[in-house]
């Protein structure tokens, strides 16, 4: 009996290097789902159906869109976390899910960085104001002095942390007084302002640009330092209000403890389609900007962007909630 023991442990040590890289050669041998943690014709949600297509496309399987919003993301976020760590359930993030809730909600139900594995950052998109027609301002100049002049009377809505803080920032900055009104998401808000029930919505940059081309909105700058390529003739808020900054960034993760091989090859998956010249072009189209790292990267940023995100609440003078 011991001399057949022996031998068959010797044999499942022999095979052992055979048999453990299957299931990565197998992998995937199904659907795989991509949960958005934001709705439908958010920034997010277009990051992730153009994936979605280029990836199922190379992996060989259709690629899923699942979008499960609200609490800044965290619902979502939450799910993919308590997800098999098997590659078949994956999270399209941003700063605010895995990192800016951090500081704005006084409890978040999973760690940003030890429950998800990174695969890979993607891209990042600036937020432009916007404002009703009904506004009375011509620039961003008039508009701060429009402000400055009705202390709590503006409101902006707010869908994401990103447009939350943006908002909240710029009313400290320019030391004025807007009030804020959530939403599950950017369109929402987006629609009510268009409906004249808040004045302004700190929108990304592709949400933005269609209600620029349809001429309903007034668009006074854009968050980040400089001007965007895709509207040259908008000012960057820094320009009037120098230091102000917030450009958000989107990201793939999956549940942590995802076998290392199945992670590596979602990693090389993903930057291989943000090379090709399809992606490219819609995701530029979509008012973004490639960025693209590998999984340590992203795990360096995600873990100095939360000491960021804690700084800039700070600044924009927001308590968590």
């Amino acid at each position: 009996m011991q001399i057949r023991h022996l031998i068959a442990v010797s044999i499942a040590l022999a095979l052992a290097p055979l048999v453990a890289p299957t299931f990565a050669q197998s992998y995937p041998a199904k659907a795989i789902k991509f949960v958005v943690p934001f709705p439908a014709g958010s920034a997010t949600d277009v990051v992730g159906r153009v994936l979605a297509e280029a990836m199922g496309k190379e992996l060989g399987q259709p690629i899923v869109v699942d979008n499960k919003s609200g609490a800044q993301g965290t619902i979502g976020a939450n799910e993919v976390k308590g997800a098999a760590a098997d590659g078949y359930t994956l999270l399209v993030t941003t700063s605010t899910t895995q990192a800016a809730v951090t500081s704005l909600l006084k409890k978040v139900p999973y760690d940003p960085v030890k429950d998800f594995t990174p695969i890979g950052k993607i891209a990042t998109t600036p937020f432009v104001l916007i404002v009703n027609d009904k506004v009375p301002a011509t620039d961003l100049k008039s508009f701060i002095a429009y402000v400055k002049a009705n202390p709590g009377k503006v409101r902006f809505g707010q869908g994401s942390s990103g447009s939350w803080v943006s908002g909240s920032l710029f009313a400290s900055m320019i030391q004025g007084d807007m009030q804020m009104i959530p939403y599950k998401g950017i369109p929402p808000a987006i629609t009510d302002m268009l409906g004249g029930n808040i004045e302004v919505v700190f929108a990304d940059l592709g949400n933005a640009q269609a209600q620029i081309k349809g001429g309903k909105v007034k668009a006074f700058g854009v968050t980040s330092t400089k001007r965007s390529g895709a509207l040259p003739d908008l000012p960057a808020i820094a320009e009037q209000v120098p230091g102000y900054e917030l450009v958000p960034w989107f990201a793939l993760m999956a549940p942590a403890n995802l076998p290392k091989d199945i992670a590596a090859k979602l990693t090389t998956t993903l930057q291989k389609v943000l090379a090709s010249t399809d992606v490219k072009a819609k995701l530029h189209a979509g008012g973004f900007d490639i960025d693209s790292t590998d999984a340590a990267a992203l795990a360096r940023l995600i873990d100095s962007e939360v000491k960021r995100w804690g700084q800039l609440t700070k600044a924009a003078k927001i308590e968590a909630e």
